[in-house]
C-alpha cells in the first residue's frame, strides 16, 4: 500500500496487521479469558502475578514493574503485597503489619487515594509537568520508570484493593496499552477476590484453631466426631494466683498481663513447633504431635522440653521488667506428659470445637496442679523423661486426683 509498510504479525495467538503511523493493536481478550478461567497453571497469588505480567508483555505491554496490594483479616498481618520486576523467574512476597498505617510512607502512597476513592491513578512521569504527589514516584523515576499507573481491584464486599503497572518505555503508556490494562481489572479483580477469601480462610482458621487443626478442618474434617488417635507430647500450663490478680486489677490491665503471659507460654510452645489447642481462662493446652511414620518419640520430646525451657526464660525476662517496674512476680506451673489421645471435633451440632481429648489430657492437667504442691516451675512424667538424652532427677511417684495409679514426676537436676 502506498505511504506504508505494512506487516503482520501475531499478539496473544491473534493476527493482527500494524502500521508504522499508528500505534499496534492491543488484544488482551486471551488474558482476560484465563484469568475467568481461574489463571490455570497459577495455583498461588505470586503465580498468578509472574504468569500475567509475562502474558502481557506478550500482548505487547511493555511491563517493567507491577504491585498488587490486597488488606487481610488476620490479628497481626494488614495486608499483603505482591512485587513482580522485569526479567525476574520468581516475585516477591510480603507483609505489612499494622504499625505501617502510622507511616507516612504509608499515608502517602497511591494505594491510600485508590482504596479511599475507588479511582486510578496514573502518573506520567516521562511529561515534565507530571505531579510530585505521592512518595514513590522518586524512586520509580530513579528506576527509569516513563508512566505509572494503579487501578482499583473491588471485591463485591466493597472492599477497594489495588494493581499497580509501571513502564519504562521512553514515551510512557500508550492509549493502546491503557486500555488493555484496565480491560482486564474486572476479572482480575474477581480472581484476586478468590485468593484473598482463600488467603482469610487460611488465617483465621491459624489464628483461632491453630495451624494443624485448620488444615484438618480445610480438608474436609467438619462433622462431629471426625477426628484420630494420635500419640502427643501434652502440654498443660496455669497461672498462678490469677484470681486474685483478677479481682485486685483493672479490666483492661489484667487482660494485658494476661497477655504478657500467653506470649511467653504459647508463643514458646509456637515457635518450639508445636501447636496451641485452647486458652482455658489463665490455662494453655498445646499438643506436640508423634509422627506416627517415623516414631519421632525422642525428637518430638526434646522438642517440647525447648518449647519449656524457652518459656522459662521468657517468664524470667516478663518477671524481672514487673520487678523493675514495682510490679509482683508472677507464678506458673507448667506440666508436660506423653500419650494417646482422640484428636478432632467435640461439642454439639450447633458448636463444634477442634481439640483433643483422653485420660492423658487429663494426666496433664493433673501434673501441672502438682507444680504447685511440689513448688516447682516444670514437671514431666517418665514417659517423656525416658525419651530424652539429658536425665532428669526423680521426685518420685505420686497420686494424681482422679488418676488411677501412680506417676513418677521428673525435674531437671539444675532446679
Amino acid at each position: 500500500m502506498t505511504g506504508y509498510s505494512q506487516r503482520y504479525f501475531f499478539h496473544c495467538g491473534h493476527i493482527q496487521m500494524d502500521t508504522d503511523n499508528s500505534p499496534e493493536v492491543i488484544d488482551v481478550s486471551p488474558v482476560v479469558d484465563w484469568l475467568v478461567e481461574g489463571a490455570p497453571g497459577a495455583p498461588l497469588s505470586q503465580d498468578i502475578l509472574l504468569h500475567l505480567a509475562t502474558r502481557l508483555i506478550d500482548c505487547g505491554i511493555p511491563l517493567h514493574r507491577s504491585a498488587v496490594f490486597v488488606t487481610t483479616l488476620h490479628p497481626n498481618v494488614m495486608g499483603r503485597a505482591f512485587f513482580w520486576r522485569e526479567g525476574e523467574t520468581k516475585v516477591e512476597v510480603g507483609e505489612a503489619q499494622y504499625s505501617i498505617l502510622d507511616t507516612d510512607e504509608y499515608k502517602k502512597s497511591p494505594i491510600v487515594y485508590v482504596s479511599k476513592t475507588n479511582k486510578e491513578v496514573r502518573r506520567h512521569l516521562a511529561n515534565p509537568d507530571c505531579p510530585d504527589d505521592f512518595s514513590i514516584l522518586q524512586g520509580l523515576r530513579d528506576d527509569g520508570v516513563t508512566d505509572y499507573l494503579m487501578t482499583p481491584l473491588e471485591f463485591t464486599n466493597g472492599e477497594i484493593h489495588g494493581v499497580s503497572w509501571s513502564t519504562r518505555q521512553p514515551s510512557g503508556f500508550n492509549d493502546q496499552q491503557l486500555t488493555g490494562l484496565r480491560r482486564i481489572q474486572p476479572a482480575l479483580s474477581r480472581l484476586a477476590e478468590i485468593m484473598a477469601l482463600k488467603r482469610l480462610s487460611r488465617n483465621l482458621l491459624d489464628a483461632y484453631l491453630g495451624h494443624q487443626s485448620g488444615e484438618k478442618v480445610l480438608s474436609g474434617k467438619i462433622k462431629r466426631g471426625d477426628g484420630e488417635d494420635i500419640l502427643a507430647v501434652i502440654w498443660f500450663c496455669d497461672l498462678r494466683g490469677s484470681t486474685t490478680l483478677a479481682d485486685t486489677m483493672p479490666r483492661p490491665e489484667y487482660l494485658a498481663l494476661l497477655n504478657q503471659y500467653f506470649e511467653c507460654m504459647a508463643g514458646a510452645i509456637l515457635d518450639g513447633g508445636g501447636e496451641v489447642l485452647k486458652y482455658i481462662g489463665d490455662a494453655v493446652l498445646g499438643i506436640f504431635p508423634i509422627d506416627r511414620k517415623t516414631d519421632n518419640y525422642k525428637d518430638t520430646c526434646s522438642l517440647a522440653i525447648g518449647a519449656a525451657n524457652d518459656a522459662i526464660q521468657r517468664m524470667k525476662d516478663l518477671n524481672k521488667n514487673r520487678l523493675q517496674n514495682d510490679q509482683d512476680e508472677l507464678f506458673y506451673g507448667i506440666g508436660l506428659h506423653l500419650g494417646e489421645v482422640m484428636y478432632g471435633n467435640i461439642g454439639t451440632p450447633e458448636r463444634i470445637e477442634f481439640g483433643v481429648i483422653g485420660a492423658a489430657v487429663n494426666e496433664a492437667s493433673r501434673i501441672e496442679g502438682m507444680t504447685k504442691l511440689l513448688k516447682r516451675n516444670i514437671l514431666i512424667s517418665g514417659e517423656v523423661a525416658q525419651q530424652l538424652d539429658d536425665k532428669w532427677h526423680s521426685l518420685g511417684h505420686h497420686s494424681l486426683r482422679g488418676v488411677g495409679e501412680e506417676i513418677e514426676l521428673f525435674i531437671p537436676h539444675s532446679k
